[in-house]
Order: structure tokens, then C-alpha cells, then sequence
């Protein structure tokens, strides 16, 4: 956006001396938050009058023009400039659709220039005191942060749907992680991890101090919009950084609740959010941060490294996860991945996509999980993918497989959804090794099933894609399953259950994968730096 930050920063000052609020954080919808309500439009308009001279007739009454700061100050500059309206591209906004029925659900002005920098500098500002309290105190403010999205659990589930079309059962699930993880980090950060103070040098006492990065920039997608930023904003809060969130395009709803969250129980300026798409990321990565947390595509996590320069940089990539079946595997495996792949419509970096088995038990597999998958419809027991770009890259890696055998389940919307980016789960078998299927990770409710003549050649196959994030085996021999945990290239490898994660336990990856640790105290050092003092005690 080009408006002035000027005339930003004075709409802001003139909202919150008549709505009598905090500053709100950049791009929170007034409206749909609850802060500007049909009387606070009246007296605004009333005081927009007196401050800046200009006349509001009722056909700028539209609540679209007023729904953001932003938005505000751009109505402002065209009133004072008729000619502000044709140039101006903040008086345009993105279109944000609804994924389970492909309709507009609302309208986002996107974060330029101005409002990553004031976002950075008001992060910057607020570094100081947030770094400085102890950190039993930065835990009870995360502790009630925690609170607050629990109390509010019902409007982050709904905000999470919007954007997502998960399931309630889902959203409702990873609102209530999300708080969890919160309290975890409150707890942490009060463990000392540092090497022990002591004498490690004659005549000298030595110890080391753990201390913030700064300012995080934190990127995260829209799969998981809500706990993704959760992950990331978790461990960077309780190690006394602040943060700066950029939600994906298609999912601002829950960072924006966050932001408004954070400011009432942080304090201001410790979490704020800037909605926007790539080119809004690009300038938060730009911009005067310390640190890069991202989460997002290999392509995107390239990008980041290279305009990030000599900042730290945390990643976490794409999966394409594999999952060795031996024929001695559990009775409930099939149905135990097909839940997996499908949970999120398969929208998750460490979903099992890539099924591997003996040549023994490989048409045992192919049929079990054709069975289990056409159990499990999309519109009844997953929902629909993300956005039309999502729904058109599954339509082309299955368009251009090869596979000599598929299974389609079928496909429930709900009436008057028949419109939204719903795509079956599928079983694709008989696969050349180069299939795209097997290649790209379609990031769908897809499972390729794959044969090998042994271990060895099951552990090839599941290391030969550059991605090594997660994985899971499935039997019941402890030796051979322990063996094959070992030599899966992963950060994480499941036995006999998969993608089932907690907050005491790390997530990463390696690779294409990416690089860093989310969750677990592993992921504290994520957002400090050490430094170490050694005093002279002797004469020596």
C-alpha cells in the first residue's frame, strides 16, 4: 500500500482516542474483532470530519471502507485527494474465498511497506522490556495469553474454518493445542539448559548466559495456520524475543485473533500480525528482524535464504514422508495411515504419502488401504483443500501419473459446497519410480503404494526423495522394526502409528526438508544466542 504512514499513524491516534482502545495491531479487521461497532462509526465519522475536514455523505457508509486502519486512512487520502482513489492500490483489496464453497468470504488489505515497517519498529521498541522481565513473568503473561485462547476457543475454531474448512472436530482440536503449546513454553523457558557454571580455567569462574535474538519474523502457511504459529511464536515469546507474524494469504483470520490477544496480555508491541501474500513476506524477511522462522514450500525457504543474508534462518519444509509396511504389521495399519493422509486432506508436511512394502505383502497392502480410503469422504470426514492453486496441483501430478492401479473414494460436500476445492482421496499403485506421484509431494489425500525386494531396498526407496522429514514403519518384530527406524533419513520416525506429535517432543527435518527444531525445549535455542562470561577470581 502507498498511503502515507502519516496519515496511518494519525487514523490510529484519532481510533483510539474516540473508540477508546489500544492501538489496534496492522490489518485487524475493526469489524469483525468487535472494536468499531455502529455507534463508534458514528463518532468516527463525527471526529474524521473535525480532524481531517473532509465530509462523509451516505454513500461512503460502506463498512468494507473502514474495516482496517489502513483501509481508514486510505478512504481519508482520496477524500482529500479525489485523485488518491484512481492511483492508490490500498483501496484495493484481496479477495479471500471460502475453500468449502469456492464463494468471497471477505476482503483483506494486504501488507506493503509501510505497514511491515511500522510493525518492525513497533516490535523493535517493545524488544527491550519484554527481554528484560524474568522469565516466571514472561510466563504468566503466556500463561494467560493461553487462557484467553482457551476462553475464546469457539471464535479461533470458527476464524481457523474460514480459512481452512477444516472440519470443527479439527479446528477445535488445534485451537486447544495451541493453548497447550503455549503453557509448555511458559514452563520451559523457567528450566535452566545452560552448561553449568564452574571452573573451567585456573583461577577463573565461567558461565553461560542464554539471551534473545531480537525480533523474530515468523512465516507460516496455511495448512495449519493456527498451530504453525503456535509452534513458531511459542518458543520465540518465552526466550524474550518479539515478534512479527505474517500469516498466509488465504488464512490471516486466527494470526489477526492472536495479535489482538497478545496486545491485551503481552503487552504492546511483543506479538503483532501483517497480513499479506509473498511479496508482504518478502519485506518482513527485508526488513530490520533478527531472525527468519519459516514454515512453507522448498521454493519459499530458498527464497528466504537467500535475502535473508548472515540472519538466522529456521525452516521447515515439505515431507513427501514415507511408510515401510511389513507383512507381520498391525492389523489397524491401513486404516491407521488412510486416517493420517487424510487428516487435513493430506495438507500436512509430515503426512505419510509414500507407501512401501515387500514384494510379499504388496497386494495385501494396495488392497487394504483401497478399502480403508474409500471409507473416509471428503466432505464428511476431511474437508476440502486449501485454494484453487492447491486443487489444480493435485489435479496435475494425478493427471500426469502413470499408475496401472487407482483407487477413488468417494465424495461427500455438503449441499450448496459442491463448489469448494474438494478432491477425493485416492490409492495409486503400480507406479514407474520416476511417477511425479512418487517424486512431488502432492500434499493431498493421495497414497502411493511402492515394492521392494527386501530391506535394503525399502530403506533406498524411502531415502531416495531429497526430502527427509518424517517417516513411519509398521510389524510387530521389535529388532526389525528398531533397525529400519534407525536407517530412515528423517527427523522423525513414528513405529506402527504416524503423525502423532505432543509438545515434549521434537519436530525438524533435514534436506530439502529444511533445517531447525520446533517444539520441545530443543526449540528455545532456536530463538537465543549464548554468551559466555568468564571472570578471573585469582591472582593468576
Amino acid at each position: 500500500m502507498n498511503t502515507d504512514s502519516g496519515m496511518t499513524s494519525r487514523v490510529t491516534d484519532l481510533l483510539c482516542a474516540v473508540l477508546q482502545i489500544e492501538p489496534p495491531p496492522p490489518g485487524t479487521d475493526l469489524i469483525e474483532t468487535g472494536l468499531l461497532d455502529s455507534i463508534g462509526f458514528m463518532n468516527l465519522f463525527v471526529a474524521m470530519e473535525k480532524e481531517f475536514g473532509i465530509g462523509v455523505t451516505a454513500a461512503d457508509l460502506s463498512p468494507d471502507s473502514f474495516r482496517t486502519v489502513e483501509r481508514i486512512a486510505a478512504f481519508v487520502a482520496a477524500k482529500q485527494n479525489p485523485a488518491v482513489a484512481e492511483q492508490d492500490p490500498a483501496l484495493a483489496e484481496t479477495v479471500l474465498t471460502d475453500p468449502r464453497t469456492g464463494h468471497e468470504r471477505r476482503r483483506i488489505a494486504l501488507g506493503g511497506e509501510p505497514e511491515v515497517a511500522a510493525a518492525v519498529a513497533e516490535s523493535r521498541a517493545a524488544a527491550a522490556s519484554w527481554a528484560s522481565l524474568a522469565p516466571r513473568d514472561r510466563a504468566r503473561r503466556l500463561l494467560r495469553f493461553a487462557d484467553l485462547i482457551e476462553e475464546r476457543s469457539a471464535e479461533y475454531a470458527e476464524a481457523e474454518r474460514a480459512g481452512t474448512g477444516k472440519p470443527a472436530a479439527e479446528a477445535a482440536g488445534e485451537v486447544e493445542n495451541c493453548a497447550d503449546l503455549l503453557r509448555f513454553y511458559a514452563g520451559a523457558v523457567r528450566a535452566d539448559v545452560s552448561p553449568a557454571a564452574g571452573h573451567y580455567l585456573p583461577g577463573r569462574e565461567s558461565w553461560v548466559r542464554w539471551e534473545p535474538l531480537g525480533v523474530i519474523g515468523v512465516i507460516v502457511p496455511w495448512n495449519y495456520p493456527l498451530m504453525m504459529a503456535a509452534w513458531r511464536v511459542g518458543p520465540a515469546l518465552a526466550t524474550g524475543n518479539t515478534v512479527v507474524l505474517k500469516p498466509a494469504l488465504t488464512t490471516p483470520d486466527t494470526a489477526l485473533l492472536l495479535a489482538r490477544d497478545a496486545a491485551t496480555t503481552l503487552g504492546p508491541g511483543v506479538l503483532l500480525t501483517v497480513p499479506g501474500d509473498r511479496d508482504t513476506g518478502r519485506l518482513l524477511v527485508e526488513s530490520d528482524i533478527d531472525a527468519v522462522a519459516f514454515t512453507g514450500s522448498e521454493a519459499g525457504g530458498r527464497d528466504i535464504v537467500a535475502r535473508a543474508g548472515l540472519r538466522r534462518v529456521s525452516l521447515e519444509l515439505g515431507g513427501n514422508c514415507p511408510a515401510l509396511v511389513l507383512p507381520d504389521a498391525p492389523p489397524d495399519t491401513y486404516e491407521a495411515l488412510v486416517r493420517a493422509a487424510t487428516y487435513n486432506a493430506g495438507q500436512s508436511c509430515a503426512a505419510p504419502a509414500r507407501v512401501i512394502t515387500l514384494r510379499e505383502n504388496y497386494l495385501e497392502t494396495v488392497e487394504g488401504l483401497a478399502k480403508a480410503m474409500a471409507d473416509r469422504r471428503a466432505g464428511v470426514h476431511f474437508g476440502p483443500l486449501n485454494n484453487a492453486d492447491q486443487a489444480a496441483r493435485y489435479d496435475r501430478i494425478v493427471g500426469r501419473s502413470a499408475a496401472g492401479v487407482e483407487h477413488i473414494a468417494p465424495l461427500a460436500p455438503p449441499p450448496d459446497e459442491e463448489g469448494g476445492h474438494w478432491r477425493p482421496g485416492r490409492v495409486l499403485a503400480d507406479l514407474p519410480p520416476d511417477d511425479p506421484a512418487v517424486l512431488e509431494e502432492v500434499f493431498a489425500p493421495v497414497l502411493t503404494v511402492q515394492a521392494a525386494d527386501g530391506h535394503a531396498e525399502a530403506l533406498a526407496l524411502a531415502n531416495s526423495v531429497p526430502q527427509a522429514l518424517a517417516a513411519s514403519v509398521w510389524g510387530s518384530r521389535t529388532d526389525e522394526v528398531l533397525e529400519l527406524a534407525g536407517g530412515l533419513n528423517a527427523g522423525e520416525v513414528w513405529v506402527n502409528c504416524h503423525l502423532e506429535q505432543t509438545a515434549e517432543l521434537p519436530h525438524g527435518g533435514r534436506g530439502s526438508s529444511g533445517h531447525g527444531t520446533d517444539m520441545s525445549v530443543l526449540a528455545l535455542t532456536e530463538y537465543q544466542r549464548p554468551k559466555t562470561v568468564t571472570v578471573r577470581v585469582g591472582r593468576g
